[in-house]
């Protein structure tokens, strides 16, 4: 299903600029807090009217700016899951679920049913909204969206609100919803891990506008840009020139890597993910050497984080991740330098969207 969203709207400082076009059928948009992805959504929905741009569903225009087009959000066949899910505090489960389905009695009853039963929550009918638990009230929430079946499904930041347990549990309940949707699922967070799991496309949102795009695992195998390599969890990050077709020099690491790959013209930075590291040489692929200098260690549950500069003259730390399984810091000697495959340095070029 083809999806094209270009919307322009001034906030009174905060100006969101966003052009989204996609085949995909599970879009992600990642970024962080402040960055416009629940106004983007609510430009979708019909929720907040643009200042100009375009919202179009296959050949379904939502809204036009210029076409003087701009459908009421209950004309868009939207389904909108908010972050606080925004069920009717005073209705019951049963009745939350029923109140957007048209027909006749028996047809509106027999929709709810099937839409309890397929969410599990039969048992839960005559309950409020309060008296449910976070993941009650997602999957009441849900089954009140889809029981009207529509072409979009909007997922505004959809566990956000959920514990760690309960977050993995119906991050997989709905992995399982979703594959009998047949429309298009627009989701937005800040949580890189849940847009990788959701998305087929990812776009990566950043002041209100889109700085990266593309395939979801390649984004995240090549982010491209600053904004991209941040919030796809590069621990790493930092400028770069390059000099000639094959040097990029760091000086805020002190560094200067000797690649075997030609440089991008429009070179700006580079990025190495934290857990990219290891101690052996790689045997078959070129690598970098990174002298270890003045380690701090510090240990996570299953990992751990080790702080170093590769020279006296380094200005910042390189952040590098190992599992206790490959390394235990307290009975091992911290190496003297540490290895990375080339393909692995990230290149940044200049802010291409």
């Amino acid at each position: 299903m083809a999806v094209h969203i270009c919307v322009k709207k001034d906030f009174g400082g905060f100006m969101l600029d966003v052009d989204v076009k996609s085949d995909s059928k599970r879009i992600g948009i990642l970024g962080a807090s402040g960055c416009g992805k629940s106004m983007t959504l609510r430009c979708i929905s019909g929720i907040v009217k643009p200042d100009a741009g375009i919202v179009k569903v296959e050949q379904n225009v939502y809204f036009d700016a210029k076409a003087k087009i701009n459908l009421k959000p209950r004309e868009r066949s939207i389904g909108y899951l908010f972050q606080n899910y925004a069920l009717f505090p005073t209705m019951s489960v049963e009745k939350n679920i029923g109140i957007g389905i048209r027909g006749t009695k028996a047809e509106r009853k027999e929709k709810v049913e099937q839409m309890m039963e397929r969410f599990q929550i039969e048992s839960l009918r005559n309950r409020l909204p309060r008296q449910l638990s976070g993941g009650q009230q997602q999957r009441a929430a849900l089954a009140r969206i889809l029981v009207c079946n529509p072409r979009i499904l909007l997922l505004d930041e959809p566990f956000s609100a959920l514990d760690i347990h309960l977050r993995d549990k119906m991050q997989q309940e709905l992995l399982e919803i979703l594959e009998d949707y047949g429309g298009t699922v627009i989701m937005v967070s800040h949580n890189r891990d849940e847009i990788y799991r959701f998305s087929e496309e990812l776009f990566i949102l950043d002041e209100g506008a889109v700085k990266g795009k593309g395939d979801t695992k390649q984004v995240f195998n090549n982010p491209g840009s600053f904004a991209a390599a941040k919030l796809t969890g590069c621990k790493n990050i930092a400028q770069a020139r390059q000099e000639g077709d094959r040097t990029a020099d760091v000086k805020a690491w002190d560094m200067k890597f000797q690649m075997r790959r030609k440089l991008p013209d429009n070179l700006s930075g580079v990025a190495i993910r934290a857990h990219e590291f290891q101690i052996e040489k790689p045997q078959e692929e070129p690598y970098l050497v990174f002298p270890v200098c003045g380690p701090r260690v510090t240990e996570d549950l299953f990992e751990y984080n080790i702080a170093f500069y590769t020279s006296e003259n380094a200005k910042e730390p390189i952040q590098w991740k190992i599992g206790k399984d490959r390394f235990e810091a307290k009975r091992q000697n911290i190496p003297n330098e540490v290895y990375l495959k080339e393909g692995k340095l990230l290149l940044l070029e200049s802010e291409k969207y």
